[in-house]
């Protein structure tokens, strides 16, 4: 099944970011052990990314986060 990646936002290393109210930096240690290929929104580069699962209210939510460069990071969701 092919799945989708939408792009949510950049999180600079040490800026808080909330995930369902979860911390973004907090939310890296459910890494579901897969990885996914994404493009960068600015510059059009592929990227492969970590993908993640945080449950919310009995909803599980699959995100994919990466390294762009040296502490800029990428979020997706998938969709």
């Amino acid at each position: 099944m092919e799945t989708n990646w939408k792009f949510l936002t950049v999180v600079y290393e040490n800026d808080d970011y909330l995930i369902h109210g979860l911390s973004f930096w907090s939310c890296l240690l459910k890494t579901t052990g897969e990885r996914v290929s994404v493009k960068d929104p600015l510059y059009g580069q592929s990227h492969k990314m970590k993908i993640f699962e945080i449950e919310h209210e009995g909803t599980m939510t699959r995100y994919a986060a990466g390294e762009f460069s040296n502490c800029v990071w990428g979020l997706y969701e998938e969709v």
